[in-house]
């Protein structure tokens, strides 16, 4: 029984389309989330000093803490656009799928 409705999913074309979309939207994610660090590094390794450069005179705060907190906060918020995508239109396809195929 079990067995029937597996291969049912696997060969609903909304059940592809879901895989493609959740497939597409975290490369995309995850590409973003490379490129911002591996710049960072890349940032680190061939300019340190303009990261360590304080962000205005007098100041003991560098250019580059602002920059690091700044990647932590875009990875939690990129995080949440995941989220808040996959609990939505996601979970409404995989929803819509599962009640085509108990029928």
């Amino acid at each position: 029984m079990n067995d029937n409705i597996y291969q049912r999913i696997e060969e609903n074309p909304r059940f592809k389309e879901l895989v493609r979309k959740r497939s597409r939207f975290a490369w995309l994610l995850s590409l973003i989330t490379l490129t911002l660090y591996v710049g960072f590094i890349f940032l680190i390794a061939f300019d340190p000093h303009w990261l360590g450069t304080p962000i205005a005179a007098g100041l003991t705060i560098t250019r580059g803490i602002p920059i690091g907190v700044g990647l932590i906060v875009i990875s939690f918020v990129l995080t949440g656009i995941y989220v808040y995508r996959a609990n939505g239109e996601f979970d409404r396809l995989n929803a819509e799928i599962l009640r085509e195929v108990q029928q």
